[in-house]
């Protein structure tokens, strides 16, 4: 039994993130994206087929030839096509049943499982809006039809992207959208006419990454199914740690820094004195959070340093930026709103009332710079001392 997964994409909807790096590598709580992806196949397939692209070198560079002794294979998907094609060009090492996955949904081994158990199955959720997902009408297990974000859906049922198939599938010649593209619903849209397709309702999780604030919701969700702490670094005296904290090798947490769990604190990292990290913060390996800075349902990647008082919250930082004293990232509308914030040049509303910043990877913020709630700032751009954010920064 193989696994397919789907990286190849750009995601221009969670720039400025994945600018620099693909999605499937953003990290929250230890571990990326594409870690908890395979995490919940390990055991369950003998190889994993990477289809990349974008940024493939990173991915690449990152897993190597193996993960948790699975082989990898990766295929190049070239041209960005679709998930179809992208299916299509790992062919040649698929011949018998598979499972495909895609690279920025998140399940649990226990679905997985159920699904497992069918020759042709697709895993699906109930959902709450029904008219944003592809819609899946069912006569018991039997999938019966499938539309694309129906005006009038028929059931509440959304496929999560995730199939079991053989290869005899790609006797089926994909058609071309309109966009361009081919899909891999179209393949599955095959199988219900052949009333082949089965599915699987979803009893555990579904956790998808198709937002810059969806990182913070994996986050949280992740963090709080730690269930102890662990902690391998040095805590100064005078340090409070409560709940469920992991402290990573290396780490040093200095006297007076108050830590609430559930969090994360990565190798290598120096957290204070006096910091203090509220729950549902992650903070990745190489990080420094100095005196009197708060961190608060925050992500933080690598190498990121911020010495001297802040306020982050509900905010995700890129890599190897240098914060300058006194940054606040503003989250919270006096009209107790919901946030909106611009994506591809469109507001999208965010459902959230708590959105902070979004900060590109190698930036520098100078001292005093207030972050309006959802801006986000581009890799490389700089802000001035007492700048005001209130809109994104390009450049």
């Amino acid at each position: 039994m193989k696994a397919v997964i789907l990286a190849a994409g750009k995601s221009t909807r969670t720039y400025p993130l994945t600018l620099t790096r693909p999605k499937s590598l953003i990290e929250f709580g230890g571990k990326n994206v594409l870690e908890r992806i395979m995490d919940s196949i390990i055991g369950l397939v003998d190889e994993i087929v990477l289809v990349v692209e974008y940024k493939k070198e990173m991915i690449e560079e990152y897993f190597g030839d193996s993960y948790r002794d699975v082989p990898l294979k990766y295929v190049d998907q070239g041209e960005a096509k679709g998930t179809g094609h992208a299916l299509l060009q790992a062919r040649s090492h698929l011949d018998d049943r598979f499972l495909v996955l895609y690279g920025d949904d998140i399940l649990s081994r226990t679905d997985i499982e159920k699904a497992l158990q069918h020759d042709y199955c697709m895993l699906v959720k109930e959902v709450e809006h029904p008219e944003r997902f592809g819609i899946v009408e069912v006569d018991g297990k039997k999938v019966i039809g499938l539309e694309e974000k129906p005006s009038v859906p028929k059931t509440n049922l959304a496929n999560v992207g995730s199939f079991v198939f053989d290869a005899s599938i790609f006797e089926h010649e994909l058609k071309e959208t309109e966009r361009g593209e081919y899909e891999v619903t179209d393949y599955v849209k095959h199988l219900i006419s052949s009333g082949k397709m089965e599915c699987e309702i979803i009893q555990d999780y579904w956790i998808t990454v198709g937002y810059p604030w969806d990182i913070l919701k994996a986050n949280v969700f992740f963090l709080n199914r730690f269930t102890e702490s662990k902690i391998e670094g040095e805590i100064e005296e005078g340090v409070v740690i409560k709940g469920n904290v992991c402290v990573g090798k290396g780490t040093v947490i200095k006297s007076g820094t108050y830590i609430e769990g559930p969090a994360y604190i990565g190798e290598n990292c120096t957290i204070g004195p006096k910091a203090y990290i509220r729950p549902n913060t992650s903070i990745a390996s190489g990080c420094f959070m100095g005196n009197n800075v708060e961190l608060f349902d925050a992500v933080i990647l690598e190498n990121t340093k911020c010495k001297h008082t802040a306020y982050i919250a509900h905010s995700v930082l890129g890599a190897n930026i240098n914060v300058g004293a006194f940054l606040v990232t503003a989250d919270y509308r006096h009209d107790a709103g919901v946030h909106k914030t611009v994506l591809n040049g469109k507001k999208v509303d965010t459902g959230t009332k708590k959105l902070g910043a979004f900060i590109g990877d190698d930036v520098k913020t100078g001292i005093n710079t207030m972050m309006y709630p959802g801006r986000k700032l581009w890799p490389g751009t700089t802000t001035l001392p007492g700048e005001t954010v209130k809109e994104d920064k390009l450049k």
